[in-house]
Order: structure tokens, then C-alpha cells, then sequence
């Protein structure tokens, strides 16, 4: 055989084992196709052991989210007030997706729930797509150029350094006070109360820090940028198109309102630190994730750029294990060595999870699981139960 015949043996090869999107299965708004474990060549023993193992393992935290913000962050963080809506949590619950179709669920899915952080990704998601449309000309840019007239958010020596990307990996080490929690009192530095305040500075981009006030200023500058409710955005550009339901909710703070172009808007918040962010059951959030386990495609129509999604499942600088906020990279696997490398998380407290686990062509969603080894063990028990453990 002619080196060009091989090499056109091997391109229609290529081709073959790569599944066309036109193959892939999409769920239509208001259903998803289910399997049998059996139907897919998995072990439906084990599966079903992996779902025992979520339902005993939930979060032994109370349910009311209140409760749980008081005697955590709350008892030990100064301004801890509560100042968005919170909620009294389903018990444990979850789904299953693999190769595209529902193979397990338990638990009250339908219910809609505070995902804490998970909002997080669902933010720098709407900021990611500011960035398609062409309103960021580039990451690398000074968040401060796109801030209108007598916004102040990044003045002086240190706050002006800021770029997007900085914001959206956590490592902006932005000072100051937004919606009245300052920077500091979010997991504060130091030994003493005293300390706090006098927390040291860090040149924007080399410090990581997992900081809800700055999150919430990603919010408040994306808003800024897109000039109408984020909630809006996310639902004409992602949310609608992957026929999400009509129950999820995101919603800032009782005092993070303003005026924009001569219309009252509420920013929203990345997370329920203080209450608010983002109100959603399993179903979609499995959605959510399924679009980013093809990569920003639904069904033909590439809704998230490919070039935003590989930057933001690459470690930064400042965290390897981190990509934009909320993309927990397992590169690692320190944090879940029954995983892949490639594996990556979205997560909220509680603990809720999107696990995206593109080797395998699976997806977890886990919600109120315990904040252990839990996940790592769950995931240990689904890919166990998958054709090539078996």
C-alpha cells in the first residue's frame, strides 16, 4: 500500500471513531431519555451501589441554609449578616448521565435548591460569553477601561492593576467594600480580629484567594458590560437554548441594586455566602454541565466558544488546580484520586457538585453530600460500574 493510500486509510479511520455531533443525544426541553444500566453495558449492581452510597452519605449539616451560614462563616467572620434569600434544602439527591442518557437518580431532583458556589461557574460563563459577543476585547484587559463614568471600583495603585482574568481566577486581590462586606471579612488572614483589616497586599494575579466580595464584584462589573440583568443574559443565551426549565432563579442582595440606564437592576451574587445566588434543581443543573461535557455545543449550535472553555479548565498561575471560578481541575488527583486527570468539578457548599468526566463520557450531579472523601468515593463506585471496570 502507497503512503497516500495510508494516509487516507488513517484520515477515514480518524473520522470513524471521532462520533459526529449529529450523533450525539441532546434532551429536548422537559425530558430526558433514560436507559437501563443494562442497555449501556453497565454493571447495574454496582451502579446501584454508587447511588446507595450517595443517599447515606448526605451532608449531616441541617438543612436550613441559614442555620448553616450561622454557625459557620458566620462564627467566624465579622459582618455576617445575611442579606439575600436563603433556603431549607431537599436531602440528597442527584443523576447519573452516561453517554448522554439518565442511567441513575435518587432523591427529590425536582426541587429547586441554593447551589452556593456552583453560581460561580454560571458567572464566569455570562462574563465568558461578554467576551464572545465582543463587549471584552481581551482578558488580559484593565478591568478598570470598561467601567463607566464615576464608577470608582478600580481606582488607585493597587485596584487599577486588575485585569478579567484575574477576576475570574481568584486571584485579583482586590481591596475594598462592596454591598457593605469588605474584602477582608470573607475568610479573613490573621491571628487576631486586629489582624484582619491589615491583611497584607498582593499584586493582582499571583495570589489565589477564594473570596465571595470579589466574586461579587465580577458580577457587578460583567453588569456593567452587558448593561441588562445577568439573569437575563444567561437565560436567552444559555439556559433557554439547552431547554432548561423555568424554576431557577439567580438573585443578588436586599441592597445590591442600582440604576442602569435609567432602569432599576439588581446585581447578582456568585455565591450564598450572605444569601442569593443561584435557586436550581438537578435536572438543571445536569443540563448546565452536560453543555460543557460537549465542549459549549448544543446540539449543532456552539453556545459557549471552545477557546473561553479551555481557558477556563486551565490552571492559573497563582493555582494549578484552579481554572475560572468554579472549575476545579484534578490534574493532580490529589482531590479525587479515583478520577481521571482530565476530570473536572464544579462545586458549591453544602456540598453540591457537577462532576464532567469527558474520558468516560460522564456526568454526576451529587447534591448535600457530605464534604469528606465522599465525592472521591462515589465517583470511585460510578466508574466501577462503567463497561471498562467490568
Amino acid at each position: 500500500m502507497t503512503c497516500h493510500a495510508i494516509r487516507r486509510l488513517c484520515a477515514v479511520l480518524f473520522v470513524i471513531s471521532i462520533p459526529s455531533m449529529a450523533t450525539l443525544y441532546f434532551p429536548p426541553a422537559g425530558q430526558w431519555a433514560e436507559a437501563t444500566p443494562q442497555s449501556l453495558q453497565l454493571n447495574p449492581q454496582r451502579l446501584q451501589q454508587a447511588v446507595d452510597y450517595a443517599i447515606a452519605s448526605e451532608n449531616k449539616a441541617p438543612k436550613d441554609q441559614a442555620i448553616v451560614q450561622a454557625t459557620t462563616f458566620g462564627a467566624r467572620e465579622p459582618y455576617d449578616q445575611i442579606i439575600g434569600p436563603m433556603s431549607v434544602r431537599a436531602g440528597a439527591n442527584g443523576l447519573i448521565v452516561y453517554q448522554g442518557k439518565v442511567v441513575a437518580r435518587w432523591g427529590d431532583v425536582d426541587k429547586v435548591d441554593m447551589t452556593h458556589s456552583i453560581t460561580k461557574t454560571f458567572l464566569t460563563t455570562v462574563t465568558g460569553l461578554a467576551l464572545q459577543q465582543g463587549l471584552i476585547h481581551n482578558l488580559n484587559d484593565k478591568v478598570a477601561a470598561y467601567m463607566p463614568p464615576g464608577v470608582d471600583l478600580y481606582q488607585g495603585a493597587h485596584n487599577s492593576q486588575i485585569r478579567w482574568e484575574h477576576l475570574l481566577r481568584q486571584s485579583s486581590d482586590w481591596q475594598g467594600t462592596l454591598w457593605g462586606k469588605p474584602d477582608w471579612a470573607d475568610r479573613p488572614e490573621g491571628k487576631t480580629p486586629a489582624d484582619w483589616p491589615q491583611r497584607p497586599l498582593r499584586t493582582p494575579g499571583s495570589f489565589y484567594k477564594y473570596n465571595d466580595v470579589r466574586m461579587n464584584l465580577l458580577a457587578l462589573s460583567t453588569l456593567y458590560v452587558w448593561r441588562k440583568p445577568l439573569p437575563q443574559v444567561l437565560h436567552e443565551r444559555i439556559m433557554q437554548p439547552i431547554g432548561a426549565s423555568s424554576t431557577w432563579r439567580w438573585v443578588g442582595y436586599d441592597n445590591s441594586w442600582l440604576e442602569l440606564d435609567g432602569q432599576n437592576m439588581q446585581s447578582v451574587s456568585g455565591g450564598g455566602h450572605w444569601g442569593g445566588g443561584m435557586f436550581i434543581n438537578a435536572w438543571d443543573l445536569a443540563r448546565f454541565g452536560y453543555l460543557f461535557l460537549r465542549d459549549g455545543n448544543w446540539n449543532g449550535q456552539q453556545l459557549v466558544s471552545q477557546q473561553f472553555i479551555q481557558q477556563a479548565r486551565t490552571g492559573g498561575p497563582a493555582n494549578p488546580q484552579y481554572g475560572f471560578a468554579n472549575w476545579f481541575l484534578n490534574t493532580d488527583q490529589k482531590a479525587l484520586p479515583s478520577a481521571p486527570t482530565s476530570a473536572v468539578t464544579f462545586e458549591g457548599a453544602g456540598r453540591n457538585v457537577i462532576y464532567l468526566d469527558k474520558e468516560h463520557d460522564l456526568l454526576i450531579v451529587t447534591r448535600w453530600i457530605g464534604n469528606g472523601p465522599e465525592l472521591n468515593q462515589l465517583v470511585g463506585k460510578v466508574l466501577a460500574a462503567l463497561p471498562a471496570a467490568n
